[in-house]
């Protein structure tokens, strides 16, 4: 009525013959876009009482609080895209010194909209020039001695009423011009027909192993391809080389000779066999024993031997631990000095041979269960597995085919017929070449492409953030991801059904927090219908180069599949040293129902694996413990002798584990002790099986296998202490 009123009373006063101008429309007022949102951050002081919601839940009594360290964010989802005004913050005690604020429309490019330098706490608002649907606020330096604490952080903006997905191609915030799927698959992939000659294709497999037979950390890279078909070929397996068939399943590609690994290189020692594989053919060994003398991240996976197989290398000298998977041995296995092994879901003949740690999970022709001598951990059923997905030739074009979930199994895949699963051509992946930028593959990523990443070493100087449901990213040739000035290489969402496999990431010289992540902290959504997987992903501190980093893998995202790792913080190489390759962790797990198939994780200078989530499951675990530390007092955990390889949450109620090995190879100062190579809360929910601890040669000494329970092991006859059982 007032507002009637006044309008009246102007229009008297307007003389006749005027034409009244209407006003200058006026910009909507901000509002408050960020309350209830959904929102995620670095870290949280506790769980329970400082989450990161807390920040945006429109209350001054709750808080979210970071752990006591610098390099935080908090980031907000205002789900949808807003022209943005400013930022509020009400600080508790701990606060901001030097902070950005940074925008985005996809969280795959992001631009500073805001910057304080000189934060005093208190209630402060900040004023922001730009736009976009996230927001991040990035905290570099903390103004006490504490984390950083906020009651809340208010995003004030207008909201725009354009489009809001970024992977819709008529959305104006989609970053740059479309980019293409598909396209040549690089000069580092060698593919072959049956056509081609063999004494070409013997002539280039040579080649390969001449220069990669003791290129432990060289640059070059290579994935050899077979076209459907025969091939009358040996092939010679060395470093950073991948061969595989390019067939539907293992039978439609042939080798006639073998695909072999020895240890000639090595003085007949295979402990270094590292990062190479084989994949998806069949073999006739001309000798009718194939061997894949192998040690870490050097996995066999859809092979059929019309043979027998070995696993250690001519001399019978050591071999440290491999993965088989998906594949049937006509004839036997026979490990002899193989230390450790996992065969999951495989068929054999038979099984020859036993050291410390043989682990068989869904395999027909498997040992009798026995532990600890000889030392057979034996499930009859793996209880979820997908395999990995693999690049194949698809009649008249490259597609990738990506294997269905599945409970319950024992056997391979494909004796009984076709892998069950989906094919994706090829076009609908950005087929990355080494040089390519993190920028451009993101804009990839999020104009819906999936990556394959062709054989190469990618530097990236900001993170791959890997967004959306059932992307697929597959490695050729043990592709290698850099991260450069203390970004993360890979960030996963927590969405559904990402499949990472076939990629080595390899930490930088600049400190990082984590390498790789999947999920955000505080993830929370149900993936148990179609789980987030890791397969043959391998993670490296050290050995090329110096790297530092403070969480190798870190799995936030519930229902995670893990198919085989490596994470290893380096004992030989370049950049070794207490001080030089410094990492606190290998892999830590805070998302619940987790499950794992092969976790190798070694040398950290805390505890190994850290498993925080409910009702997780390990299948073979091999571990040693940091070679490096110069002394016992570097070698403390608080009041504790060191620090036990494989640490479960003294809150968690539920756990399982399976075949569990730790070693102790203290070379800088043998006489060190490690209390317990395994901590674990003693509760009836944590159920651990066949476990032990080793120590080699006598360098180290292990109290206990886990807590206080358990023979030491320690001397030079390196005897392991075993336990069948804890609770």
């Amino acid at each position: 009525m007032l507002r009637a009123a006044a309008a009246a009373a102007i229009a008297l006063l307007v003389p006749a013959g005027f034409v009244a101008v209407a006003a200058p429309a006026q910009a909507a007022e901000p509002e408050l876009l960020s309350q209830g949102r959904a929102v995620t951050a670095s870290s949280v002081e506790n769980a329970d009482y400082t989450p990161a919601a807390a920040a945006v839940d429109g209350d001054l009594g709750t808080r979210w609080a970071s752990t006591f360290s610098d390099a935080q964010w908090l980031q907000i989802d205002l789900g949808e895209r807003a022209e943005l005004d400013r930022l509020e913050l009400v600080w508790e005690a701990a606060y901001g010194a030097e902070f950005r604020v940074l925008a985005s429309d996809d969280t795959a490019a992001w631009d500073e909209v805001g910057r304080v330098d000189d934060g005093t706490g208190g209630t402060q608002s900040v004023e922001l020039d730009g736009d976009g649907r996230y927001v991040r606020l990035e905290l570099t330096r903390r103004g006490t001695g504490y984390g950083y604490s906020l009651w809340e952080a208010r995003v004030f903006g207008s909201p725009d009423d354009g489009p809001t997905d970024p992977t819709d191609p008529t959305d104006p915030t989609d970053p740059g011009d479309p980019i293409d799927g598909g396209g040549d698959l690089g000069p580092n992939v060698h593919v072959y027909d049956d056509a081609t000659p063999d004494a070409q294709i013997q002539a280039e497999l040579d080649a390969a192993f001449q220069a990669q037979e003791t290129a432990q950390f060289g640059t070059r890279r290579d994935q050899f391809l077979f076209k459907p078909g025969s091939y009358d070929v040996h092939a010679h397996i060395g470093f950073d080389t991948a061969i595989s068939g390019a067939g539907r399943n293992p039978d439609d590609v042939r080798i006639n000779g073998g695909v072999w690994v020895d240890a000639q290189w090595f003085g007949g020692n295979a402990t270094q066999n590292f990062w190479r594989s084989v994949e998806n053919l069949s073999i006739v060994p001309h000798t009718g024993e194939a061997r894949w003398a192998v040690s870490q991240a050097a996995p066999m996976r859809r092979v059929h031997v019309l043979g027998d197989l070995s696993l250690a290398p001519s001399s019978y000298g050591w071999s440290s631990g491999g993965f088989i998977a998906d594949s049937k041995v006509d004839g036997v296995v026979r490990s002899y000095s193989q230390q450790q092994w996992l065969s999951r879901d495989s068929t054999f003949g038979g099984w020859e041979g036993s050291v410390w740690n043989m682990v068989f999970s869904g395999v027909e022709g498997s040992p009798a269960p026995s532990f600890p001598n000889p030392s057979h951990t034996v499930l009859d059923r793996s209880p979820l597995v997908r395999e990995k997905p693999y690049l194949y030739w698809d009649a008249d074009d490259w597609a990738v085919f990506v294997p269905a979930l599945a409970a319950d199994t024992r056997g391979t895949t494909w004796e009984g017929g076709a892998t069950s699963g989906e094919s994706i051509p090829i076009d609908e992946f950005y087929v990355a070449q080494p040089g390519d930028s993190a920028e451009r593959i993101n804009r990839a990523l999020v104009q819906g492409l999936n990556l394959l990443l062709t054989p190469g070493v990618y530097h990236v100087d900001e993170t791959i953030r890997v967004t959306r449901p059932d992307t697929v990213v597959l490695g050729l040739g043990y592709a290698t991801i850099v991260n450069d000035g203390g970004v993360a290489a890979m960030k996963v969402a927590d969405v559904d059904g990402v499949k990472i496999a076939g990629v080595l990431f390899d930490a930088g010289t600049s400190h990082a927090p984590v390498l790789l992540e999947v999920g955000e902290p505080g993830s929370s959504a149900d993936h148990s219908d179609d789980p987030i997987s890791l397969h043959d992903v391998f993670l490296r501190v050290g050995g090329a180069v110096a790297g530092k980093v403070d969480d190798a893998l870190v799995v936030h995202a519930d229902d995670t599949l893990i198919d085989h790792i490596w994470s290893w913080r380096g004992d030989h190489g370049d950049g070794i040293g207490w001080n030089l390759n410094t990492a606190d962790r290998g892999l830590v797990v805070d998302g619940d129902d987790v499950t794992a198939y092969g976790l190798f994780v070694e040398h950290y200078q805390q505890h190994n694996t850290v498993w925080n989530g409910e009702r997780g499951r390990t299948v073979f675990y091999q571990s040693e413990l940091a070679y490096d530390p110069p002394n016992q007092a570097a070698w403390m955990n608080g009041d504790t002798l060191g620090w036990a390889s494989y640490k479960v949450g003294d809150q968690v109620d539920e756990h399982q584990a399976w075949g569990v090995g730790v070693y102790a190879y203290n070379n800088v100062d043998p006489s060190i002790v490690t209390q317990s190579g395994i901590e674990a809360p003693a509760k009836p929910g944590v159920r651990l099986r066949n476990l032990l601890t080793v120590s080699l040669g006598g360098n180290g000494i292990i109290r206990h296998v886990v807590n206080d329970i358990g023979d030491e092991a320690s001397g030079v006859d390196t005897i392991p202490s075993y336990l069948v059982e804890f609770n």
